[in-house]
């Protein structure tokens, strides 16, 4: 016999938010952005919003800040007819700047995809 579990909300045992997932291994952040014209996030996982720096240079902003600025990040960028390297510089426990820039030269540019995941243990 199978079960469905259908919720709007799934609380911590208080009751009065979300349940948090702090000492978990999931990724504790993670977007997907069209970096170029005017920004925008195709999706996204505890992003609050994502600062455009100028060409090739973003800072996304976490709604949850991690407890110290020493979390494992990821980047990548591309898409059928460009390939991105993503540079990481320091990071921040609410906060990660990061560049993408071309393959073939190191030229910062705008990139259609750029990717993001950060894994860690939540303040």
């Amino acid at each position: 016999m199978s079960s469905v579990l259908n919720v709007d909300t799934i609380a911590n045992k208080a009751g009065s938010g979300p349940v948090a997932l702090t000492k978990q291994h999931a990724a504790k952040v993670w977007m997907s952005l069209n970096g170029t014209g005017t920004i925008a996030l195709r999706d996204s996982f505890n992003i609050s919003g994502v600062v455009d720096n100028g060409t090739g240079s973003y800072t996304p902003s976490f709604s949850n800040s991690f407890d110290s600025a020493n979390y494992s990040a990821s980047g990548a960028g591309g898409s059928s007819n460009s390939n991105a390297n993503v540079r990481l510089n320091t990071p921040a426990a609410g906060s990660q700047d990061l560049e993408t820039r071309a393959s073939n030269d190191g030229s910062q540019y705008d990139e259609a995809y750029t990717r993001f995941t950060a894994h860690g243990d939540l303040a």
